[in-house]
């Protein structure tokens, strides 16, 4: 068994190592790094041709909405 020198120095160690570790993980710059990288990853700049291909659906959406009314106007 161990002395209350010991006890002393595994509790002191027991609160250290968590807080050191939070304190090195959520320093600002390590953090944002992550942020950016990882919202880059999952949404990418769009392109230009991806924004044309999404005007050309929302006018395709657009005209089925009309004749779709078109249709319920007339019944």
């Amino acid at each position: 068994m161990g002395t209350w020198s010991l006890e002393v120095a595994k509790m002191a160690l027991y609160i250290t190592f968590p807080v050191a570790l939070f304190h090195y993980f959520n320093q600002p710059k390590y953090f944002e790094e992550w942020v950016v990288n990882k919202k880059r990853e999952l949404f990418p700049p769009e392109s230009q041709a991806h924004r044309e291909f999404e005007k050309a659906i929302q006018e395709i959406k657009r005209q089925q909405n009309l004749d779709l009314v078109k249709d319920l106007e007339a019944k």
